[in-house]
């Protein structure tokens, strides 16, 4: 009976997770639509930003999906429609032909800026300290 009840305990912990992380999630878009984004637009110009401290860094593609949680189909159509949008570009890798390496432009760090703090505030009122 007690290994049953533990069993149950970790079930619900786990599905609290996911719904603590469904609502951040729909905070987070609800909080970026005003300025044309998804939570997941924002976590790929936020992963791009973070590299681009470091002077121009470009990330490959199997980079980004390895810290994304978006199938590679899915990862591929939003970087195409970033860079249609004018916040993303795409090159070849120098040092592997077939790779490609996605990098911030001027717009999309602009962009990632305004919209930082943003993101920032719902996640301290989404999630509990600790």
């Amino acid at each position: 009976m007690a290994a049953k009840q533990a069993g149950q305990a970790l079930v619900e912990r786990w599905r609290d997770m996911l719904a603590l992380h469904a609502r951040t999630q729909c905070e987070i878009d609800r909080a970026l639509h005003g300025h044309g984004l998804c939570a997941s637009d924002f976590e790929v110009l936020d992963i791009l930003a973070q590299g681009s401290a470091s002077a121009g860094c470009a990330y490959r593609v199997q980079e980004i999906s390895e810290r994304v949680h978006l199938s590679q189909s899915a990862l591929s159509r939003l970087i195409a429609r970033l860079e249609r949008e004018g916040l993303v570009e795409r090159g070849m890798c120098p040092e592997d032909r077939r790779g490609v390496r996605v990098s911030l432009t001027a717009a999309g760090r602009a962009l990632h800026g305004d919209v930082l703090p943003v993101q920032r505030a719902v996640l301290a009122r989404m999630l509990p300290d600790g």
